[in-house]
């Protein structure tokens, strides 16, 4: 400890400053969130809704799918419109012909260009006013304000019932027919709408900005960057360079302090021992990651089809029983499980490893019923998303057993306790092999942050259920990045950090004492951007200019220990020779070679791009984001996730060997495929919105006129030979893993090894 006591220190004081600064805004999030009027009335006093209705239309949203259809301040699916920024513009275009009528007998469009700055200020007072009792909680609008809205209500109830009229409407939105069929909840989804673009028109009291920081940009009432998100993202891309630098200067000199490479062993250390049940048992974990990945991959597919005919799939009518919003859903919880799966068949790999290379006892039964537990939570979620967008789930039980309505934490609420609780136990099952080999005498350090890795995985995924059906969407969203951003981009990432240098050490390639800086020092990188990097997701969502400061500050730090990741795949890749039997994990290493690769271009050029404030203000929510997303989700969880899966299958499956020429393609078809679909489809379109959006405004560049021209729709079908070449890796890697589980379990030698098996695994961890 004491060798190792300045990083530890060091990785300590960063937690505490860092979830303290979480912390402390993060309860700035609950005092300045946008208030939910009481009730909303007219000038003349007649009650047009209130706040329960308002509330009734956020759960009426989350059952049709909620951000998987369309989005909510910028949050959400792409094909839709962003429903705030399209609804305040369709109101203020309502209530600007209004007054050109009543003031000059004519369209709005029509007036001279004096006449018509002239209204489009009093647009702006108006809409930018608040009008807010604060003792009441009243929220009163203008008789011209209160039509405007009624005829925007009129639209978006005609938009999500079966209106011919609207037919083309839904299909270029990629909405079903009959998207919500009840008449009453259709208008309270009017109203939750209504309130969310309020919030982006109205600034706080006090302040020149509205409740979401002059989001969405709408000229026509002013809404533009506010000079503190010029400000700030200045002061991020200095913070980047200066980080930078001072890594790179940094890493010169510690450079200097490394040790000589280990000699390493004549034979793989992890074959000399002997499988124990609960290893053996992980045959169907792997065949679970690539179940799912493989479905995942298709229903992408079928749901990036969806973009170019919204409601067919090549001239088939599939959207009445598996709509956009459905396949959309499934294609992002899918990921997230088989991700996971791979992550915790890793751990319960280790586990026993760890213990000696003996199971503690029960942990093959705990580790089968970890597995059922997994597929019950899998299919149930599954099936209540069905039956939540079919409109079959009673609207009560939404919520419970339906879907959430929230990107990336979408399952049902009894689902998402019952992947908690799962989550819980895979916690459970390591520590039983963690505890007592932290007793042990010798060097636990790098022991030690693996099991703080793990602790931390199997807690802060709880954070997701700190809100309920009805929590206000600020405050739902400041926890829902917890899971999305903290759990997956954070502790995923340094237990998968120190789970490999703990395995490379294992086998004698790295020195421990190597293995063990190296994890302390990453975790402190990760952490100090990771941290309250979180808030980089919320300048937009209901928060005030201190949480896009600490946003934009340390988001801007996370990307600045990526720069190095050339330098670790070049560390891992030339693992390869040390010894000739690293030739047995050569795809494995390819996987962690290509996950340096994409967590530096996807996380850190592409989650750069859209990072500083004055960036994000004006991309989010367009393809830009899912640019990210992809190369970031797949590129880095993905690859390591596969990759884990591999080198579990070549230790549980000692006599299997790699079939060459299907690695290759299913490896660089992955890899090809991924790109292809970024350089010829996401990041033009993104990029053409970028300017529709600066230009114009956020509501045309996610809107049917913009996405429908003939280039972009092009464009969407041109990510079909990214998506072919990939879905061939796929379906590679998946035909690899289940031809290699057919294999025996152990070589007819190997119980004769058992006890040099343990010894084995004590001296790899001394």
């Amino acid at each position: 400890m004491r060798e190792y006591r300045r990083l530890w220190f060091l990785l300590i004081a960063v937690l505490a400053v860092t979830f303290s600064l979480l912390g402390y805004y993060g309860a700035e999030v609950y005092r300045v969130a946008p208030p939910i009027p009481a009730q909303v009335v007219t000038a003349s006093g007649d009650k047009l809704f209130t706040k329960d209705d308002i509330l009734d239309g956020q759960t009426a949203w989350q059952s049709v799918g909620g951000m998987q259809l369309g989005s909510v301040w910028g949050h959400g699916a792409y094909q839709a419109p962003d429903w705030s920024a399209d609804w305040l513009h369709r109101e203020v275009v309502a209530w600007l012909d209004l007054a050109a009528q009543e003031e000059h007998g004519k369209a709005w469009a029509r007036l001279d260009a004096a006449d018509r700055e002239a209204l489009r200020y009093q647009a702006q007072l108006e809409y930018r006013g608040n009008d807010v009792d604060r003792a009441t909680g009243t929220l009163t609008l203008s008789a011209r304000r209160a039509e405007a809205m009624r005829q925007t209500a009129d639209y978006y109830g005609r938009l999500f019932s079966a209106d011919p009229a609207l037919q083309g409407t839904r299909e270029s939105y990629a909405m079903k027919e009959d998207t919500l069929p009840s008449a009453e909840r259709r208008q309270d989804l009017t109203q939750f709408f209504f309130w969310t673009a309020w919030a982006a028109a109205t600034e706080r009291p006090d302040s020149a900005a509205t409740y979401t920081n002059n989001w969405p940009h709408e000229p026509l009432i002013g809404n533009v960057p506010t000079g503190e998100n010029v400000m700030w993202s200045i002061v991020s891309v200095v913070l980047l360079i200066a980080g930078v630098g001072f890594l790179i200067w940094a890493w010169a000199f510690l450079r200097k302090e490394e040790g000589e490479l280990p000699k390493a062993p004549a034979s793989d250390p992890l074959t000399s021992f002997a499988l124990t049940p609960s290893q053996k048992a992980l045959g169907k974990y792997l065949f679970l990651v690539v179940a799912l990945f493989v479905f995942q991959v298709l229903i992408g597919g079928f749901t990036a089809h969806y973009t170019v005919e919204g409601q067919t799939f090549y001239g088939i009518e599939v959207s009445r029983w598996f709509p956009y919003s459905l396949v959309r859903t499934w294609h992002i919880q899918a990921a997230l499980f088989w991700v996971a799966t791979g992550f915790l068949a890793a751990g319960l790999f280790l586990a026993p490893l760890i213990n000696g290379g003996k199971d503690p006892k029960y942990q093959k039964l705990g580790v089968d019923v970890l597995f059922w537990a997994l597929v019950v939570v899998c299919v149930g979620s599954f099936a209540g998303n069905y039956l939540a967008i079919a409109q079959i789930m009673p609207e009560h039980l939404n919520f419970w057993l339906g879907h959430q309505g929230y990107e990336y934490v979408d399952l049902g609420r009894l689902w998402q306790i019952g992947k908690f609780v799962g989550v819980a136990f895979w916690l459970v099952l390591m520590l039983r092999g963690m505890v007592p080999a932290l007793r042990q005498p010798g060097d636990r350090n790098l022991l030690a942050l693996l099991a703080s890795s793990v602790i931390a995985i199997g807690l802060f995924y709880g954070a997701g259920l700190f809100y309920g059906e009805r929590t206000h969407i600020s405050i739902m969203e400041y926890w829902r990045w917890w899971v999305v951003h903290l759990w997956v981009e954070g502790f995923f990432e340094v237990f998968a950090t120190t789970a490999l240098a703990f395995i490379f050490s294992t086998l004698g390639l790295v020195s421990k004492r190597m293995a063990t800086t190296a994890s302390l020092a990453s975790a402190s990188l990760f952490m100090l951007g990771g941290v309250p990097g979180t808030f980089h997701h919320l300048y937009f969502s209901g928060t005030t200019t201190p949480v896009m400061a600490v946003g934009a500050t340390f988001s801007a730090l996370e990307v600045v220990p990526l720069v190095v990741l050339g330098h670790e795949a070049w560390e891992n890749w030339r693992l390869r020779e040390r010894a000739s039997w690293m030739q047995n994990l050569k795809w494995p290493l390819y996987c962690f070679v290509a996950v340096a690769f994409w967590n530096m271009l996807g996380a850190g050029v592409f989650g750069f791009m859209i990072n500083p404030p004055i960036s994000l203000y004006y991309i989010q929510g367009l393809n830009t984001t899912p640019v990210h997303a992809h190369a970031a989700l797949f590129g880095v969880y993905g690859f390591l996730a596969l990759g884990f899966t591999l080198l579990v299958l070549r230790y549980i499956r000692p006599q299997m060997v790699f079939d060459e020429k299907l690695m290759k393609v299913a490896f660089w078809s992955l890899n090809l495929g991924i790109g292809l679909m970024i350089a010829t489809s996401l990041l033009p379109i993104g990029l053409f919105q970028f300017h529709a959006s600066a230009t114009v405004g956020m509501w045309y560049a996610r809107s049917e006129e913009f996405l429908q021209q003939p280039l972009l729709e092009t464009l969407r079908w041109v990510r079909t030979f990214g998506d072919v070449v990939f879905i061939v890796g796929a379906v590679a890697m998946a035909w690899q893993v289940v031809s290699g589980l057919q294999g025996p379990l152990q070589p007819a030698a190997a119980p004769a090894r058992a006890a040099r098996g343990g010894r084995l695994a004590e001296g790899g961890q001394q």
